[in-house]
């Protein structure tokens, strides 16, 4: 049932006729031959959809509900053939001469088990005490008899398919989610990953915007997926109307949501990620703490059986199907426009109350950053200027070096230069090439195979320009540069970092270089969000001059400057074409991480991208290969980062969320990449 980790959902809302049970049954039919070509795994009716929740006191009458029994019958014998998911309807029925308001769950032909109600609404328009015994958690490991043979029969049934040992689903109706402790939170504790609830809640003003709200938290409470179908509006109008709310929500999320009071059939879709739901559970362990041990819970297994096997059954399309979620490129990055003020003036909270923290400890008589007139180094600096505004300090104190190397071009020179007499700190410029030329000598190091003898900086400068670009690989030369720039950064004063989290993930910092600090605000930022924050800040912080100065470092090419520049005054290293683009590694770096993805799953869900340029197939796997050797490789860079502040859902801190071996391998994930992606 599961591809890729993703489920397709549905929640169904029939034309009912009230006690019409046959032409209800067609009804629920002809939605699930809809389904079934849409390719839904699991689909929910409403509450009561078999006969009509508006019955009143019909359901006293044995013709209706003999009714009802014959018309169940007829769509359990519909999926046998015709409905390769699973389905839960709801439908009133005897058990010990009382009258149950139940979901009845079936799965290839078989009733795997029925689910009565367990709270009664019996206040202001509701009446259900009249015709129903309520569960209220009592009924429990139970058979209820229907015709010739016996099912389950129990509030807290948790349907666990045999083909995906993490699929468990649970299903409560309508009130059951309105009470203090829910069904479906104990069902979710014991293991269960998608709810179902079969509903029949009316519509008055301003209860849509609770009942979403009440879906969407439970969902979030219980790390799951959780599907709500309500009664659609042909139900009884006498004193009440009901407008076919349906919602369906993922740990927190709301994925889909119909239209209300539609008069067709409403079949609502969505696909949910239970890789993720897994994964979040797997990481929160006060979610398992919650479980009450002794809740008489039982469970019904349903599928096929696969052979006898150590861990997970590995499905995948071929070729890959087409989600019903959009898969966001750009997944540290706010979608819509209403959250990005809000999120940037979060972010910026909360870098600067953390360097504020750290400064007045330290207390500091200035600071010290390097202003390269890139985007990592402008946006440490924007949020020192801000913390030390916050803390009633002088800017002065804020201590700027330009280091020019021989790389710099004029393009971030001027923009760091500016820059710094814009936000009126301390400025300072020193160029490094000298100093790095008189290393290179002591280290008895060629650069690029050029002899050192007699050469100056200008002659040096020169020959590195003219070099081709097969030969423009010099691991030494590289760092010499960096380091000289953080020997005098930490030789003026307290460093404030302005490395990335793209950058630590790939190891491209250079150890015991731009790689260390004595505190670095943008630790978990990763490098999309840090181009957007910046570019945020210069359009709504900043007036001229100043914004145009941010826009343009916003707009140039990233690279780490370290041989000469072109006649056209650009770099030649561009550091995307290198270690591939940053959105992609973005991209990898979340879904790794944040979900614990498979190389498998990652390919799958970049497929379904809309990045800001295509990519081919074949340029994803590269990337992604670049990426997990890159990842694997230089974990022994992050063992030992400085400290930083914290600031989205993944962070790379051996303090906090990420703790890995330096000498971790990686040939288990780098094997994992399919063939037909």
């Amino acid at each position: 049932m599961l591809v890729y980790g993703f489920l397709r959902v549905a929640a169904a809302v029939p034309r009912v006729k009230v006690a019409d049970c046959e032409e209800n049954a067609h009804r629920i039919i002809s939605l699930l031959d809809r389904a079934e070509e849409q390719g839904a795994k699991v689909v929910v009716f409403p509450e009561l959809s078999l006969t009509g929740y508006t019955c009143a006191d019909l359901f006293h009458q044995r013709v209706l509900i003999e009714g009802a029994c014959r018309a169940l019958q007829r769509v359990v014998d519909y999926t046998a053939k015709n409905f390769t998911g699973l389905v839960a309807v709801g439908v009133p029925l005897l058990h010990q001469e009382r009258l149950f308001n139940c979901a009845v769950v079936m799965h290839g032909g078989q009733i795997l088990g029925v689910v009565p109600k367990n709270y009664l609404p019996n206040y202001k328009e509701f009446y259900e005490d009249r015709w129903f015994e309520g569960a209220g958690g009592r009924v429990a490991h139970e058979e209820i008899r229907l015709g010739s043979r016996t099912y389950p029969f129990g509030s807290l049934l948790l349907f666990q398919s045999t083909e995906h040992p993490y699929l468990g689903i649970g299903v409560e109706i309508c009130e059951d989610l309105w009470v203090p402790l829910p069904p479906s939170s104990h069902l979710a504790a014991a293991g269960a990953m998608l709810i179902l609830n079969l509903s029949a809640s009316n519509e008055v003003i301003g209860k849509a915007a609770y009942r979403r709200q009440l879906v969407v938290s439970q969902s979030g409470r219980c790390i799951a997926g959780y599907v709500y179908c309500s009664a659609g509006v042909h139900e009884s109008t006498t004193d009440v109307v009901f407008g076919g709310h349906c919602l369906i929500a993922e740990n927190g999320a709301l994925l889909a949501e119909s239209e209300r009071f539609a008069r067709d059939d409403v079949l609502l879709l969505a696909d949910l990620d239970f890789n993720r739901l897994r994964d979040d559970r797997l990481r929160t362990g006060s979610f398992h703490d919650n479980r009450v041990p002794q809740l008489p819970l039982m469970r019904v297994d349903f599928g096929r059986r696969e052979p006898e096997a150590l861990g997970f059954v590995a499905t995948r399309p071929s070729p890959p199907t087409r989600l019903l979620r959009p898969i966001d490129p750009h997944p540290f990055v706010p979608r819509e426009a209403s959250e990005l003020r809000s999120r940037c003036e979060e972010i910026f909270h909360i870098q600067v109350a953390g360097l504020a923290k750290r400064l007045e400890h330290v207390q500091p008589p200035h600071v010290v950053l390097g202003i390269s007139g890139g985007l990592d180094s402008t946006l440490a600096l924007l949020v020192t200027c801000r913390t030390f505004d916050r803390l009633g300090w002088p800017r002065s104190r804020v201590h700027g070096w330009t280091m020019p190397g021989f790389g710099t071009t004029s393009r971030t020179r001027s923009n760091a230069l500016r820059l710094m007499n814009q936000l009126a700190i301390t400025g300072h410029e020193a160029d490094i090439r000298q100093l790095c030329l008189d290393e290179l000598r002591l280290l008895g190091h060629a650069p690029f195979g050029i002899s050192l003898e007699g050469l100056d900086v200008a002659t040096l400068t020169a020959k590195l320009r003219d070099l081709p670009p097969e030969r423009r690989q010099d691991l030494v030369f590289e760092n010499v540069q960096a380091r000289m720039r953080t020997n005098i950064l930490m030789n003026a004063g307290f460093v404030i970092g302005t490395g990335d989290l793209s950058e630590l993930a790939l190891g491209w910092c250079t150890y015991n270089g731009d790689h260390i600090s004595m505190y670095n605000p943008n630790v978990s930022i990763p490098k999309t969000l840090v181009r957007f924050l910046v570019d945020w800040v210069a359009r709504n912080e900043f007036e001229e001059p100043t914004r145009q100065t941010l826009l343009d470092i916003v707009a140039t090419v990233i690279s780490p400057e370290l041989l000469p520049p072109n006649e056209q005054g650009e770099s030649p290293q561009a550091t995307e074409s290198t270690i591939g683009p940053y959105e992609l590694h973005d991209f990898f770096l979340y879904h790794f991480l944040r979900y614990g993805a498979s190389p498998e799953t990652i390919l799958f869900l970049a497929s379904q991208a809309s990045f800001d340029r295509p990519y081919s197939p074949q340029e994803i796997r590269h990337w992604l290969r670049v990426f997990l050797t890159r990842f694997f490789a230089n974990q022994f860079k992050r063992s030992c980062l400085p400290d930083g502040p914290k600031v989205g859902t993944v962070s790379l801190s051996p303090r906090g969320d990420w703790r890995m071996p330096s000498d971790a391998a990686a040939r288990l994930w780098l094997e994992q990449f399919p063939d037909d992606l």
